[in-house]
Parts: C-alpha cells; structure tokens; sequence
C-alpha cells in the first residue's frame, strides 16, 4: 500500500502536466502566424522585385526603340533644323510614340497589366519633351532619349513597407524604372567634343563599297574627310531638296562586261548627275555568313543576303583599311551577284520582273519621317501599316576615293557609311536606293580605345546619363 505522502506527490504532479496542456497549440499557432507572415513578406518581395524588373526591360526596350527610330529617320543628317527633329521626337513625333507603344506592348506589360506611365524625354539632366529646344547643340549629333516607366499599382499584403516609390499603400505599392539611349553618329561631333572623331565599326555592312562623291549634289562629297561632317545636310522630300536624306539614285558596279574579275571602268569609281549613279567596287568577302538564305551561293552572295560580321569596315582609322575583290568578283550586269543577292534580301518576288511592285518592301518619302509599308512577301505578314524596320534598309562603306585603285585586292580607307533603303532592282542589274542617313568621321584619327560596335551606320545603345555639371 501507498503511502499517503506518495500518493498526494503524485496527485501534485498530475495537476502541474493538466495546467500545461494547450501551450504546444498556442506555441504552434504563433509560429504559424510568424511563418505566414515571413511567408507573404517574401511573396510581396518577390512579386516586388518581379515587377521591377519588368519595368526596367519595359523602359530598355523603349529607350532603344525611340533611339532607333531616329537613326533610320534620317535626322541626324538635318542637325540645325527644328521642324525636321520636332516630327521625329517633339511631344508627338515618331520617336515618341514608338518609345510609348514598346513600353506598353504586351511582352513589356508590368505585373501583367501595361503601365500607366510612360515618360520620354530628350537630352541630358532634366531632358526636355520637346527636342526641338535642342537643336544646334552636340544632342542633333549623338540624341540621347530618356524613358520612364512607372505601374502605381503592383497589390501586396505589405505593401507599405516594401514600397520601391512613393506613394505605396498598405493595399499596393508601385514600381519604376529608368533607361537612357543614345543614337551615336560621329558626324561632326569632333566640333562638340573638342578631340578627335571617334570612329565607328557597324556589322552586317554590304559589300558595296562607293566613293565619297553624292551623284545628286555633284560636284559634293558625302563626308568631309578632314572632321567627319556630312557635307548635304537637311532632308528632301520625295527627292526635291538640297539635303543627302532622302536622295535617290542607282548603284551600278564599277566593272567592265564579262569574265569573273572586275576591270574597271572608271579608275577611281564616279557619280554621274544624270541619271543619278553611283558606281561601287566588290569588297573582299572570305568567310560565309549567318543567316543567310539558302538561296545565296558563295560568301559574296551571302554577305548581301545575310549578315556579315567578319569582313572589317572600320571608319576613321587609316592603319586599318578594307580590301577590295577586284581580281574575284564582278557583280556587273543582269544577274549578277550583287543583284540576286538584293532581290533574295528585299523578298522579290519573281525573277522574271524588275522594278518596284514585286512583293518588297515600300519607302514613303513624301512627307517626313519617312515611313515603311510592307510589301505583300514580307514575312511580318503585316499590310497596310507602316513598319520601323525592313531587310531593305542595308549600309555601305564610304571610302576616300582619291588614287588609283591597283591590283587583285587593293586597300581603301573607309571614311563613312551610308545608311539607304533598297527599293528595287533594276533590269540592267543596278539597285535603286534612297538614302536614309549618313555617318562620317575624319580619316586623321590617331587611335586610342576600341571603336564601338553596332548594326548601323547610327548605333543604338544604352548609355548611363551623364551627370550635369553643378
């Protein structure tokens, strides 16, 4: 038998473990709320962070659009004339509202919804929305565009405390983001920046090499060769005006009738005024390109058809000269390479027929900005809306045609790019271009840094803005 102080120890015990039942569950119950909290919190972070990143390719994406659109409109070639700059990225200029429409597509939508706020503005510090307030300084040469995209409205649990901008609630917060682009163009911006001209190396160049000689402003150049202006500047429409932009004319090889080597005809190649030609020399092309048509044969064809990348092009750099392929080539006549590699490029349509209605793309130029209407074999199979890209848009090396040209593969130096729209073959196997824009440098440039990269004669980047000075 117990004894009673056993029994009333035990008793004691029983009542201390029944006074602590229901503290697991209380203990459960908070650690449940800590870590449903924790849990929203990194789900609001997340969905926060998510958002914000979006927001910043949003505004990437249309930084390098409204870029873009002025590199191919032609206006940096008009660098003192408001009215011209006012159509491309005034308040409603093209520019502008290619910059909006990118940051409000689908693919740049916010948290899965387009963002309310679209902001672009021109130049450096504050910038202005209208560019034409900038003309005449070094902005006409090198433009820079800034794009801001904000969504208020991005729901959170926390919202408050996590807010990336003000004006977060405790229902939403909101996110934002910044990006600046700039349209390099060294024309003439030795004159701004006080050094030399900073060349300039675009990729997928033709190799249609011309001379530095505009067949419609005879006897001008394209480029000063001294400091890299461009020498016509302004813009004409539908070919009447004084400007390089704009202008019309047919590239016809430099290159005698028959055999597979190019004699020439004229030695330095020539502009005639009438009707406005440009001759061209075959530049030498020794390995294949991407993304060419299977419908191009041999490296010349392709490098017209497809992307060159290899072939060096370098401007403003006298040490680094591009050679010619005189000795391998002769793209003269109907059917010659230059000419079917064109016409597979501009998606012509029959072999049978030249000339414009045969399934390329058309250029506009009646009125400013130019604008681009697909042909019925673009591949966009879009119709009857204009487009700010086309396969016809091609650049070319500008190069000093002083000398004589000697040998199968003689050097030239490259001291420009012309930026031009194809708009059609012609039966005699000349191209029919219009000039889009123009870029030139001085050929006295002394080196130092590597020359930037891009896939016009006008690159696009996206820069950090500088810091006004204080």
């Amino acid at each position: 038998m117990l004894s009673p102080l056993i029994h009333r120890a035990g008793r004691g015990s029983g009542g201390a473990r029944l006074q602590e039942r229901g503290v697991t569950l209380a203990l459960v119950a908070a650690a449940m709320v800590a870590m449903i909290a924790m849990a929203a919190l990194s789900i609001d972070v997340g969905t926060l962070y998510q958002a914000k990143a979006e927001a910043q390719r949003a505004a990437d994406a249309a930084a390098l659009a409204a870029a873009r659109v002025i590199s191919v409109s032609g206006v940096t070639g008009d660098p003192n004339t408001a009215a011209s700059w006012q159509a491309v990225c005034g308040t409603s200029g093209t520019a502008t509202l290619a910059a909006k429409s990118i940051a409000q597509a689908q693919w740049n939508f916010v948290n899965g919804v387009p963002a309310p706020t679209v902001t672009v503005t021109y130049g450096t510090g504050t910038g202005s929305n209208d560019c034409s307030t900038l003309v005449g300084t070094s902005f006409s040469v090198n433009p820079i565009v800034r794009v801001y995209v904000q969504q208020p409205n991005v729901p959170t649990f926390f919202g408050r405390i996590f807010a990336l901008i003000p004006g977060g609630t405790s229902k939403n917060s909101g996110v934002s983001g910044t990006a600046t682009a700039e349209a390099f163009n060294p024309s003439g911006s030795g004159f701004y920046t006080g050094g030399n001209v900073v060349p300039v190396w675009p990729r997928c160049v033709k190799p249609w090499v011309v001379p530095d000689a505009d067949p419609v402003h005879r006897p001008l150049l394209f480029v000063n060769q001294v400091d890299g202006s461009i020498v016509s500047q302004g813009i004409s429409l539908g070919g009447v005006g004084t400007g390089v932009i704009g202008e019309s004319f047919n590239l016809v090889a430099d290159c005698s009738a028959g055999g597979s080597s190019c004699t020439l005809t004229n030695n330095p190649p020539v502009a005639t005024p009438t009707p406005p030609t440009l001759q061209y020399v075959p530049a030498l092309v020794q390995n294949p390109s991407p993304a060419a048509s299977q419908f191009a044969v041999g490296d010349y064809q392709q490098a017209i058809a497809g992307c060159d990348n290899t072939t060096l092009y370098q401007c403003g750099d006298p040490a680094t000269q591009t050679q010619l392929n005189l000795g391998g080539e002769n793209p003269f006549g109907p059917g010659n390479d230059s000419a079917t590699a064109a016409e597979i490029l501009i998606y012509h349509g029959s072999t049978s027929a030249t000339g414009p209605g045969n399934g390329q793309d058309v250029l506009l130029t009646s009125s400013f900005p130019f604008q681009i209407m697909p042909g019925s074999l673009n591949p966009l199979g879009i119709s009857g809306t204009a487009i700010s890209s086309s396969t016809s848009i091609v650049s070319l090396p500008i190069y000093q045609s002083t000398g004589t040209l000697t040998g199968p593969n003689p050097p030239v130096t490259i001291v420009g790019f012309l930026q031009v729209f194809i708009n059609w073959v012609n039966a005699d196997g000349s191209v029919n271009v219009t000039v889009l824009n123009v870029s030139g440098c001085s050929n006295t440039w002394i080196g130092g840094g590597q020359p930037p990269t891009g896939s016009s004669p006008v690159p696009v980047r996206l820069i950090t803005p500088p810091v006004p000075a204080q």
